[in-house]
């Protein structure tokens, strides 16, 4: 029985992509991805998921009761923030413990909390002159960026790189292969019944 993955997005959904992708691959086999929900109506990762047959779905007002409700209608096991901007409440985390969580494009500490998302991760990495940046993968709390890490991977910053060249860098070569990585480690575990070790 593969565990039933939900994913929350606003935008583009490249790291949906990534998670859409390395099921069709084989990487991510213990889980599937069966429900993508969005807080914008216009989100193209909406188009990201039907294209692939996944059920999408957009909420807007009450939110969090709404989604609440989808979840445990659709029995998912786990809930993967991927390019989510909204902050979701500490009662809301804290009824899904360990079973939320979410890429961010630095290597926490550095560069996370409120305020810290998109570009602006990449524009305060390369103000502050750092030589390598990079990707967590943690769980969600209540507070932004602070659950428990699961992983991380190290991305060089070149002399030249603008937000843009660093933000695809970090998406290519450290976001799009630990997302995919933690899934399915979590998913072994969940079908395991296990503790979610991190690494």
């Amino acid at each position: 029985m593969k565990a039933r993955i939900a994913v929350l997005v606003s935008g583009g959904g490249t790291n949906l992509q990534a998670l859409l992708d390395a099921q069709v691959a084989g990487a991510l086999r213990s889980g599937e991805v069966v429900l993508v929900v969005s807080d914008q109506p216009g989100a193209y990762a909406l188009e990201r998921a039907r294209s692939m047959g996944v059920e999408a779905v957009v909420l807007t007002e009450d939110f969090e009761a709404q989604l609440r409700d989808l979840l445990e209608a659709r029995d998912i096991d786990l809930v993967v923030l991927a390019g989510f901007m909204r902050i979701l409440s500490a009662a809301f985390t804290a009824d899904f413990d360990r079973r939320i969580i979410n890429v961010h494009p630095s290597l926490i500490p550095a560069f996370c909390g409120k305020g810290f998302y998109g570009l602006r991760v990449h524009q305060a990495a390369l103000d502050y002159g750092v030589k390598v940046t990079g990707a967590t993968v943690h769980f969600v709390n209540e507070v932004p960026d602070g659950g428990e890490i699961i992983a991380q991977k190290a991305v060089p910053v070149h002399p030249d790189d603008t937000p843009e060249t660093l933000q695809r860098r970090v998406m290519e070569e450290a976001e799009w292969v630990l997302l995919p990585r933690a899934c399915e480690m979590i998913s072994q575990s969940l079908n395991k019944g296990a503790t979610v070790e991190c690494q």
